[in-house]
């Protein structure tokens, strides 16, 4: 989606209720909840909530429900209460996220666990997140497209995270998005949590691509709009002054009907019993240099305690006997996500605005 830059993004957390979000039959045994993260501007949550009405769109019988992590209204333990209290006997649990980072590793699976606790007659399963699809990348080309960007260098800016399993599944997304627009030069940058951040990532670009070139396409690998893409316009609006050098802005993803179709298959993959997870090289299973403390960590606690907060009074879990030690994520075995639904605990001193999680 290709939206101008709005210097004044109205902030505010979105009042809506979990029955307002939850859509499809009045009663109905299938169930899907999509768990976004919530942000401090209402146009995200808005956003997210157009997401939802499609999908729900796609699935006349099923009922589907929207909630987020923290930050926005609802949160997600309410909705899927909500959903229960409608006669859901199964309901399949998405990160309505673009990578499996420390928020879909962690905190959307502890939505699931508190849920078990609190509805143990009912089948609650968690599925993938968006992840790199052919889709998601012929969006971001055809936004390229629409402004003149397809065939410059290429910047991608993404979320960032404190995983870098993650991270590196956004260099290779941004990897796979300039081969396909042809770019010929990529660069990548952070609006939080690791590095570079979009400041230096926008004078390392205008290194790598010379003092001849005046111009390249930036996309934001981000589901929908927020701050953080605002505070980087603002960044970037602040270079091309300083520089000359002209930043073609392609926008971000948004509720595209392509994004509604990745969300569709996930849901049908994950009945279907096919659940894509990284784990091979997730910190929560095997040791990574400077997060050794996170390998065999409790699961179902949850990584944000802005999260922990939203949840409130639907907190029940605690650190639990499972460790990623003895717990497998594997796709044909009897211990998947899909199977314990499990959360990732990363400990206490996690401050949102210490890591640049402004939203």
């Amino acid at each position: 989606m290709i939206i101008k830059n709005s210097p004044i993004i109205p902030l505010g957390r979105s009042k809506v209720t979990a029955s307002a979000v939850v859509h499809g039959p009045p009663r109905a045994k299938e169930g899907l909840l999509l768990v976004g993260h919530g942000s401090r501007c209402r146009i995200s949550a808005d956003q997210m909530f157009t997401i939802g009405d499609a999908v729900a769109a796609a699935f006349p019988d099923v009922v589907v429900g929207t909630g987020f992590l923290e930050m926005s209204d609802p949160p997600a333990g309410q909705v899927l209460d909500e959903m229960v209290h409608r006669g859901c006997q199964q309901v399949v649990i998405l990160p309505l996220m673009l990578l499996a980072a420390t928020h879909a590793k962690s905190d959307v699976p502890a939505i699931v666990v508190e849920g078990r606790l609190r509805h143990p007659h009912i089948n609650l399963v968690f599925g993938s997140p968006l992840g790199i699809t052919p889709e998601m990348l012929q969006v971001a080309a055809d936004n390229l497209v629409e402004v003149g960007g397809a065939g410059m260098p290429l910047l991608v800016i993404a979320r960032g995270t404190s995983d870098p399993d993650a991270n590196g599944d956004a260099t290779k997304a941004a990897r796979m998005l300039a081969e396909w627009v042809d770019a010929g030069q990529l660069h990548l940058g952070y609006t939080g949590m690791t590095w570079p951040r979009v400041p230096e990532a926008l004078d390392e670009m205008a290194r790598l691509v010379g003092p001849e070139v005046k111009k390249f396409a930036l996309f934001f690998w981000f589901l929908c709009n927020g701050k953080l893409i605002e505070r980087a316009r603002a960044d970037i609006e602040a270079f091309t002054t300083r520089t000359g050098i002209e930043v073609v802005d392609a926008g971000y993803f948004g509720p595209d009907k392509r994004v509604v179709n990745v969300i569709t298959r996930r849901y049908e993959e994950t009945l279907g019993g096919t659940i894509a997870v990284n784990c091979d090289t997730c910190a929560y299973r095997a040791p990574f240099p400077g997060q050794e403390d996170k390998v065999s960590q409790p699961i179902g606690v949850g990584h944000s305690h802005l999260a922990a907060e939203h949840r409130g009074g639907h907190s029940h879990s605690s650190p639990g006997d499972h460790s990623h030690s003895d717990h497998s994520h594997g796709h044909g075995s009897d211990h998947s996500h899909g199977d314990q639904g499990s959360g990732h605990s990363h400990g206490s001193g996690h401050s949102h605005s210490d890591h640049g999680h402004h939203h």
